[in-house]
């Protein structure tokens, strides 16, 4: 799995910090690891992006990206709306396999779900997973309405025969309502696909030492972690 895709079920579901919990996980196994952004928006030149974010928690990654855009938009509108070009799926197959010719482990985190437009012609993240032949990691959240949303994310992957690896929840809650316990169990069957782990809420607030220490903990061993889903089933009530 030299080139790895992580999309979410949506915005603010955990996929930064799930890159780099996959990341940290990777680097303490010994890998070289790169992450690669496609298209940031809603950060100022000056300010870091989710690529560094995730070199921030996880360690000594190097960090991509192909465009920045300042308003807080799919990166199709918020290109546009810049006066700048927009990223295309070539563009971000041809950087994933020239990094991946230097380091063992390459991230293509995308931008909020998996057909958010990259332009205005509708090419999205999905478009270019499809040119990498890269498969696909989707970080969902755990409370209500992620059946739905997950479950429309994995249809289009299979639509398009793109491997779906697995699920992970991004942030778990301490104090996990019904649909978040019910849907452990739930999520991988809509999804078709394995659940791979669960981050605690908040973990992308630790100490950055702490974070790697502990990544691998809320990962499954499918991402290098020792995360066991039917443990993490049976406590659930």
């Amino acid at each position: 799995m030299p080139i790895l895709v992580i999309t979410g079920t949506g915005t603010e579901v955990g996929k930064t910090v799930t890159t780099a919990a996959v990341a940290a996980t990777a680097l303490a196994a010994g890998h070289t690891v790169a992450v690669l952004k496609p298209a940031q928006t809603g950060v100022r030149p000056d300010e870091p992006g989710d690529a560094d974010e995730v070199a921030r928690l996880a360690g000594p990654v190097h960090a991509v990206e192909l465009a920045r855009y300042p308003d807080p938009l799919a990166p199709a509108t918020a290109a546009r709306r810049a006066s700048l070009p927009p990223v295309r799926p070539a563009e971000v197959a041809e950087a994933a396999a020239k990094l991946a010719a230097e380091y063992d482990l390459v991230l293509v985190e995308g931008a909020g779900g998996l057909l958010v437009r990259f332009d205005d012609e509708g090419k999205t993240l999905a478009d270019a997973a499809e040119l990498m032949n890269a498969p696909v990691l989707v970080v969902a959240s755990a409370g209500l309405g992620t059946l739905n949303t997950t479950e429309l994310t994995a249809r289009e992957l299979s639509r398009r025969n793109i491997d779906l690896t697995g699920i992970v929840i991004g942030s778990w809650p301490d104090e996990p309502d019904l649909a978040s316990r019910c849907n452990v169990a739930d999520l991988p069957v809509v999804a078709g696909a394995p659940l791979l782990g669960a981050l605690p809420a908040g973990v992308g607030t630790l100490p950055p030492a702490n974070f790697r220490t502990m990544a691998g903990s809320w990962l499954a061993p499918p991402l290098g972690g020792t995360w066991n889903a039917a443990q993490f089933d049976a406590g659930r009530f």
